[in-house]
């Protein structure tokens, strides 16, 4: 009926609801925009749906143990616990087919990954957005640092990010306050470091914690973040940024939100007489009911593998291979992060020393390989992520009354120290996904086919990772150093991107400058789909500077009736 059209029509959509749905929605409804988010999980309201937020470990039956008869039904899911449970989705909420082994992570509920994502926030720099045209492998980034510079700034002040100014050309300064203070064998080898190498700083990676809060940040509802270290829980805070903390109660104050869960997102409406998308079509989780939602503008943030499998099912007379999908390339040059590297060992000194408190960051030393030119025997290269501190170490070789005795004891052991390796993976075309032509899952969309595997490039880093961390580790003084490439197979740390990648040329490219699809101007794709390579750093921040620039742009385009 035309009332219930009405009804169901917006000037804008956002799909999902995570980091950058969250800021799509934002930008909009502060210029007074009618907004509609669709998620296709359950609704989370911040704080009140947070149920073990700050609980002690024997609040627990089972210590977060998570008993045999709780777990039918989530099998591929690596770590179950019941403190995070309540993310946990179950295997046929979405099959997928791993044509070769795959992890992949999501968060289906409002605020997605947001309420899970690692909150580290390191900025790219032109060494990051330059590195395709550089060595020639995939294609030129159409934007380069200072496109994309104020929107960090303007990000990073909402958002709330802690850490230093470092002065590196190579990982460009936030807007940032006070740090977390790094501990004494962090320092050490911070020393050691800038002593043994000249060219590899140790920092203190930047966060997104509320270490001193500014008046924007209060008007948020969100507070100063207090270390418990229990973020993926919920922040009853709002120390840490996600969107449920900050930009959908920001947007839905406006009263131009609206936040519909349960909405599984089938695929975009494409209008032949038109030339433009005019809706969403999804099905409702509970009652398996087909709907479309009709806007000018649609933002796809539904988290990079989800924003390629709804292109793909998004199909038409004009594109039936997938919306926007002239060249074929929607779904190839899939990425990720190489975190294979792991490395440990223990530091003798410092026995007058322990670990204070708690601290929600850790250090990093940025990337320090094929920065200026190209020196090694594979392309790109990767951070370091650092850790360090001292913890009780009971004997537990005895057996009866002394072991209970060993482990009620507080005796410290020696300092222990780890990192671990973010690798830039080089996005190639045989990494891809695609859609089953046949199989499809319980809500009628056909399963996505995940086809990604490591190359000999990967191969050749984690090896120098693995030899690089032995080093510095001898020379620091370090003793029961490990340092092992673990093997895990591609998706394990959550970073996917590209797909519908950003370029300059429609014939090589997915996306414009301004994260437009090429051949259809009112739909964007702002999250990790449109990465066109992947750098070293945490991308989050990125996804939102990128976002917060799309969406303006495209609100002065609709003044000037362009979409």
């Amino acid at each position: 009926m035309p009332d219930d059209k009405k009804n169901r029509t917006y000037e804008v959509i956002v799909i999902g609801s995570g980091a950058s749905g969250g800021w799509a929605a934002k930008e909009f409804c502060d210029k007074g925009i009618k907004t509609l988010v669709l998620e296709r999980g359950r609704d989370v309201k911040h704080i009140k749906d947070y149920p073990t937020a700050s609980k002690a470990p024997w609040e627990f039956e089972f210590r977060g143990t998570v008993p045999i008869e709780k777990r039918e039904g989530y099998q591929n899911i690596r770590s179950l616990r019941e403190q995070t449970m309540h993310w946990a989705i179950k295997d046929d909420e979405q099959p997928f087919i791993q044509e070769k082994p795959f992890r992949w992570f999501r968060g289906y509920h409002v605020g997605g990954k947001s309420l899970l994502w690692a909150r580290q926030t390191q900025r790219w720099s032109d060494f990051d957005f330059e590195g395709p045209v550089r060595d020639a492998f995939a294609v030129d980034w159409p934007i380069r640092y200072k496109d994309i510079e104020p929107w960090y700034s303007y990000v990073e002040k909402f958002v709330g990010i802690a850490g230093n100014k470092d002065g590196l050309p190579e990982l460009p300064d936030s807007e940032v306050m006070p740090g977390f203070e790094m501990s004494c064998v962090e320092q050490y080898f911070k020393e050691n470091l800038a002593k043994n190498y000249p060219k590899r700083q140790l920092i203190q990676a930047r966060c997104a914690h509320i270490t001193d809060p500014q008046p924007i940040h209060i008007e948020q509802g969100r507070n100063k973040c207090q270390n418990q270290n229990m973020c993926n829980r919920g922040c009853v805070y709002g120390g840490y940024f996600s969107a449920n903390a900050s930009t959908l109660p920001w947007a839905l104050k406006t009263g131009h939100l609206t936040i519909r869960p349960f909405s599984v997102v089938h695929s975009i409406i494409y209008n032949e007489k038109k030339g433009k998308a005019s809706g969403v079509r999804i099905v409702d989780a509970n009652t398996k009911e087909m709907i479309e939602y009709y806007a000018n503008i649609i933002f796809v943030n539904a988290s990079a593998l989800n924003s390629n499998a709804i292109l793909l099912n998004s199909t038409s007379l004009r594109f039936p291979s997938g919306l926007g999908n002239e060249n074929g390339l929607l779904g190839k040059y899939v990425a990720w992060h190489n975190y294979r590297g792991k490395a440990s060992a223990g530091f003798e000194g410092f026995k007058d020393k322990k670990t204070d408190g708690r601290n929600p960051s850790n250090s990093y030393i940025p990337r320090f390989r094929n920065v200026q030119k190209q020196e090694m025997d594979f392309l790109r290269g990767y951070a370091i992520g650092f850790w360090g501190g001292r913890e009780p170490a009971p004997d537990t070789s005895m057996m009866g009354d002394q072991l209970r005795e060993n482990l009620l004891s507080d005796k410290l052991g020696n300092w222990r120290v780890a990192t671990w390796m973010m690798g830039e993976t080089v996005p190639i075309e045989k990494n891809h996904v695609r859609l089953h032509p046949d199989l499809k899952d319980k809500y009628g969309i056909p399963q996505l086919i995940v086809s990604c595997e490591w190359t000999e490039n990967d191969d050749r880093m984690v090896d120098d990772y693995v030899q690089q961390s032995k080093e510095m580790f001898e020379k620091a003084g370090f003793i029961d150093i490990k340092a092992e490439d673990t093997k895990s197979p591609p998706g394990s740390d959550i970073h996917e991107m590209g797909g519908v990648r950003m370029g300059h040329d429609p014939k090589t490219s997915l996306l414009n400058k301004w994260n437009q699809l090429h051949h259809c101007k009112n739909v964007f794709v702002t999250d990790g789909a449109c990465m066109t390579s992947t750098g070293t750093q945490n991308p989050t921040l990125t996804f939102m500077a990128i976002t917060a620039r799309a969406a303006n742009y495209a609100m002065e385009e609709m003044k000037r009736l362009q979409l």
